[in-house]
């Protein structure tokens, strides 16, 4: 699950990691108000509009805004919630805005001692200076099974392109798994991003406390981007600008109060409807929707199918024990993409047992129909009381193909979609 910056930043705020003051908002009248109160908050005329949907690139769409005035914050309002935004991160068809986050702009200190005045991202090139931005995550090293501490003096900017082309840019400290992120630890990766005096505490801090809340919050990720020095005489603050987080959906059972912040407007619908019914289903780009069951098959069998020239419209693993009630659930999911031109199941039974797919498909094409090539593999457990159910339901199923093995199922798929 994901949240919001604005909640984001909250979160933050409870676990003593400081942000600036903001304020969020879901209509432009809202918004010069909004300005009035970060701004008064902040000290400062200059303050940041940034919309909020659960994608990157908003600044280079047009979706962060630096403003110095309650007009300049409507219009920019005005501008977020009137367009869709699109992206490399969004679908072709970009995301509605819905929600806009209006907060106070800070003095970033340079790394020359000046001050450059920014919302968080955008100083610019023009002023020639380097910022003193940090990038800051916590998540999971798969490769050591421990979590691990990223850091980085390359705030601001998308942290996967400078570990592309710097890969020494990146500092990494991996926590231990009972004790978690130690102090020392964090002093030595402040100094290594060189932070001096009492920033050194103060970034240290920001670190320990952002271990916790991974931690007790049962995240996947929890990161600061730009993590920031402000300017000041008295040598600046730590302040964190931007936030992202990713829960473990198992373990939201845990925090009713994470889950209320979900943001079912920025869910696939599909995919919110296929957890009702405990499928575990992803919405992709291609015509040809799966429906398997077990992870790892369901990845193999996206694969066959672009081996033989095919693009699947989705991951979808029915379980192990799922019903004939989500069996036939999974079949209208796949059936509401009007992309879908052909549908491949795959069946290994096991706890899973062949009739109750068969009936499924059965219970299927009587509720909503088959309007497209259906290629059905079945193995395992009571397969062939499913082959007969399947054989007896040919008379209501003329898009019906049945196949021998994996591959054999993925190429008449891939035929009958090509064929048209």
């Amino acid at each position: 699950m994901k949240i919001h910056e604005y909640q984001a930043r909250d979160l933050l705020q409870s676990y003593g990691i400081p942000v600036p003051p903001g304020r969020a908002i879901e209509s432009v009248d809202d918004a010069a108000a909004a300005y009035k109160e970060v701004t008064e908050r902040g000290g400062t005329m200059l303050a940041v509009v940034k919309a909020q949907v659960h994608a990157g690139g908003r600044g280079k769409a047009g979706f962060v805004r630096l403003v110095q005035s309650a007009q300049d914050a409507a219009d920019a309002a005005r501008f977020m919630l009137s367009n869709r935004m699109k992206s490399p991160q969004t679908p072709p068809e970009g995301l509605e805005v819905k929600r806009l986050l209006v907060a106070a702009g800070v003095e970033i200190a340079d790394r020359s001692g000046a001050a450059l005045r920014s919302g968080g991202r955008a100083a610019g090139p023009e002023t020639g200076a380097t910022k003193e931005e940090f990038y800051l995550a916590i998540t999971t090293d798969r490769r050591t099974r421990r979590n691990v501490l990223i850091a980085s003096r390359e705030g601001g900017v998308e942290i996967e392109q400078v570990a592309h082309d710097r890969p020494e840019a990146i500092l990494k400290e991996p926590l231990h798994p009972l004790l978690g992120l130690q102090p020392h630890q964090a002093r030595r990766v402040a100094f290594a991003l060189g932070f001096t005096g009492k920033q050194v505490f103060q970034a240290a801090q920001v670190m320990l406390n952002l271990a916790r809340l991974y931690v007790e919050k049962d995240c996947t990720l929890a990161e600061i981007n730009p993590l920031v020095l402000t300017a000041g005489a008295t040598g600046g603050a730590v302040v964190a600008i931007d936030a992202k987080f990713n829960f473990d959906d198992n373990g939201l059972v845990r925090h009713p109060e994470l889950e209320a912040m979900a943001d079912p407007n920025e869910e696939n619908p599909a995919e919110a409807r296929a957890k009702r019914f405990g499928l575990s289903y992803i919405a992709l780009d291609g015509n040809i929707g799966c429906l398997v069951n077990g992870a790892g098959l369901a990845m193999a069998t996206m694969d066959i199918i672009k081996l033989h020239g095919g693009e699947p419209a989705n991951f979808l693993d029915v379980g192990g024990s799922a019903s004939e009630e989500a069996v036939t659930e999974a079949f209208s999911i796949i059936l509401s993409d009007s992309r879908v031109k052909g549908i491949m199941v795959n069946i290994f039974g096991g706890i899973m047992k062949c009739d109750i797919i068969a009936q499924g498909i059965v219970n299927a094409a009587a509720k909503i129909g088959f309007r497209v090539p259906l290629v059905v593999r079945l193995e395992g457990t009571n397969v062939e009381a499913g082959r007969r159910l399947l054989e007896s339901a040919r008379s209501t199923l003329p898009t019906l193909q049945a196949a021998t093995d994996l591959g054999d199922a993925a190429k008449k798929v891939c035929d009958a979609v090509a064929a048209g």
